[in-house]
């Protein structure tokens, strides 16, 4: 055995119903005077909640998913005007996003709350989005400092949200298997993840106010993206993101409808890698073991279902072969990406990737509504 892995530096602060004080001790030690809190407008009074009592100089509501580049410049020059010393992230991943773009520039440290399951609290990856080209890259500035986690803020989440952000954290989970830097650890993590999510995204579902189900879920979101963190970004994550840029697509819901085809496509090529996977589904393979849990979770199905046109997919198969990875486990054709895509787009059944037809079999859809703060 022969690796290299580097663990980021970053305090990680778990206890339900505690943000507050948590939030506050914080701050406190890292001498922050001067605060500028990200929060879109719909988890406002939770920010106004969490961060009581803190020196605050600024509250900015403008959060866009997949983080325009317009907006992200306007909050890093609202940052400078305030004299702002430190960000505090209040919500999902488009306002962590926000607040790593304001930190990419400005190298102000961040202190992240989250609110859903999205795990950008836990990377060192950034995302801008301009002229509908998403642009993604690592860089340990926009790493926040410290991040607190209180199950309790999640419970305002609506389950078919819960679901699908779990899923994409799960999407790190597996992305992270055969990332392009992969090492022994982060497949530990992520095995580990996959297990947790697995745990918990069902339990949400049958008890949606419980704290178990919500905290198994944070805690696998965490694994999750410490394990994509240092794995990199894999075929799934370069699909959607490249779909997210181009067609503003919802990003959860993306990544939740993508996965099952991209593991479908690389698991027969990678079966050591796929046999952890489904050890930690605890299932016979990685593929009935993400099944079982769509079924049981009701997990978004198609693409189409969230804006995407038949003829954007063919649009996209040459943006996505553009990105593919090094090292993907099986070499990747525009044909592949074009039958995947497809695939994704009309919700048919994952395993058809497994093999060469382009014969695919439709599936019940199910549309959800669609919520900025779940990505």
């Amino acid at each position: 055995m022969r690796f290299e892995h580097e663990s980021l530096a970053q305090r990680v602060r778990f206890a339900s119903g505690e943000a507050a004080a948590l939030v506050r001790a914080e701050v406190e030690r890292l001498g922050a005077s001067r605060v500028m809190v990200i929060a879109a407008a719909a988890e406002a009074e939770l920010a106004q909640t969490v961060t009581a009592g803190l020196p605050v100089v600024l509250r900015w509501d403008e959060v866009v998913m997949h983080v325009p580049i317009e907006v992200a410049e306007r909050a890093r020059d609202a940052a400078a005007v305030c004299q702002a010393d430190l960000l505090l992230s209040v919500g999902g991943g488009s306002t962590t996003g926000l607040a790593k773009a304001i930190a990419l520039t400005g190298g102000l440290p961040i202190v992240a709350v989250p609110t859903t399951y999205a795990g950008s609290e836990a990377t060192s990856v950034w995302g801008l989005t301009e002229q509908a080209r998403k642009t993604t890259g690592v860089d340990v500035r926009v790493l926040p400092r410290s991040v607190v986690y209180d199950a309790t803020l999640t419970v305002s989440l609506p389950v078919p949200m819960s679901v699908a952000s779990g899923l994409n954290a799960l999407a790190h989970c597996v992305d992270a298997m055969w990332g392009p830097r992969v090492d022994p650890i982060d497949q530990a993590l992520a095995g580990e993840g996959i297990r947790a999510l697995a745990a918990g995204l069902p339990a949400v579902v049958a008890d949606p106010a419980g704290l178990p189900g919500r905290e198994q879920t944070l805690y696998g979101t965490y694994l999750s993206a410490v394990a994509f963190s240092s794995a990199g970004s894999g075929l799934h994550h370069k699909i959607c993101h490249v779909l997210g840029g181009m067609y503003d697509l919802p990003h959860a819901q993306t990544h939740a409808v993508v996965l099952p085809h991209v593991l479908a496509f690389n698991a027969p090529a990678a079966p050591e890698t796929e046999r952890r996977i489904a050890a930690a589904f605890g299932a016979g393979s990685a593929i009935d073991g993400l099944e079982r849990l769509r079924r049981d979770v009701d997990a978004p199905r198609a693409l189409r279902d969230y804006g995407l046109k038949e003829t954007d997919a063919e649009d996209a198969v040459q943006a996505v072969l553009d990105v593919v990875p090094d090292g993907n486990p099986r070499p990747v054709t525009a044909e592949d990406i074009r039958r995947l895509l497809r695939a994704a787009w009309r919700g048919a059944d994952p395993r058809t990737m497994t093999d060469d037809s382009t014969t695919t079999n439709s599936t019940t859809t199910n549309s959800m509504t669609r919520r900025t703060h779940g990505d």
